[in-house]
């Protein structure tokens, strides 16, 4: 079974291990895009259409999508609600951008309390903004860290591991964690919620007056979208993750000036982008293979 049409893409990467050293290769990455969910009634004999909120998602199923938020929002009991819905390329906002309409068989009760009106990220980290103009984004700085050694940079997750005695207890919850460029932790945050965990090690962060310039974001999962975003705005200048980046979280981080790392284990990671500010003078490199 393939995975939906538009639901990877390959993204170039650089592999470091202790038996190889540093290699080019050509990763695949879950897409991240946003969906615009309309829905569209008739109110007074009169016809209106309303974007209800705008999603992060990887492509593909989209109208399982579309039906299943309506239907945790109460707005549809099945699809005897549904008078028809599909697939538009310019939202009632004038958005460009995918967009599922779902025509409702009658109009809402309570118009202004069903218009959700905001985007939710794959782990709603984001939810309640209409769009993704106006994310905060910080400028690292430059010289904001020394250079980083590899292998140092491979043993942060298991340290951050260590520092989790919630995921340890349960196994049901993430983690984050601030380290310096010497690997030494600064502090760490657990959270059911990916984007919370970031979120509380962001305040920890600003209440002890840690200077985010000279630190690292550790994940203990994916490093999607949302969670790249908050590193971006705190002027984090780097980032790695045990999982795997999203297209969307590579491409914010190269706009934003932002080492993104990603598969972190004992010994080896990828480099997705900004791989100058890694200490590569004991690397060995070599090209991929065709």
């Amino acid at each position: 079974m393939n995975p939906p049409d538009g639901s990877t893409r390959e993204s170039p990467s650089l592999r470091w291990s202790e038996a190889g050293g540093l290699a080019s290769r050509r990763d695949r990455v879950i897409v991240e895009a946003p969906l615009a969910v309309e829905i569209a009634f008739e109110r007074q004999g009169q016809a209106v259409a309303r974007v209800w909120g705008v999603t992060m998602r990887t492509p593909g199923h989209d109208e399982d999508l579309a039906l299943g938020l309506l239907h945790a929002e109460g707005l549809i009991a099945g699809l005897a609600d549904v008078r028809e819905s599909g697939p538009r390329g310019v939202n009632a906002r004038g958005e460009r951008i995918a967009t599922w309409r779902v025509a409702l068989a009658r109009a809402p009760r309570d118009e202004g309390r069903v218009l959700r009106d905001g985007l939710a990220s794959a782990g709603c980290g984001l939810c309640g903004r209409p769009t993704l103009e106006g994310l905060p984004l910080g400028a690292p700085a430059a010289a904001g860290l020394p250079p980083l050694t590899c292998r140092r940079l491979a043993e942060l997750p298991e340290m951050l591991r260590r520092h989790q005695p919630a995921f340890l207890a349960t196994g049901g919850c993430h983690g984050a964690a601030l380290c310096g460029a010497d690997g030494e932790l600064r502090l760490a945050r657990e959270d059911v919620g990916r984007h919370n965990a970031v979120d509380k090690a962001v305040g920890a962060a600003l209440r002890q007056g840690l200077d985010f310039a000279g630190l690292i974001l550790v994940l203990s999962g994916r490093a999607g979208f949302e969670l790249v975003q908050k590193a971006a705005a705190a002027g984090v200048p780097a980032v790695i993750a045990v999982g795997a980046p999203s297209s969307a979280a590579v491409e914010l981080a190269h706009a934003a000036g932002l080492t993104l790392i990603g598969f972190a284990r004992p010994g080896r990671f990828n480099v997705y982008t900004h791989a100058e500010r890694l200490d590569l003078a004991d690397a060995r490199f070599r090209l991929a293979e065709a």
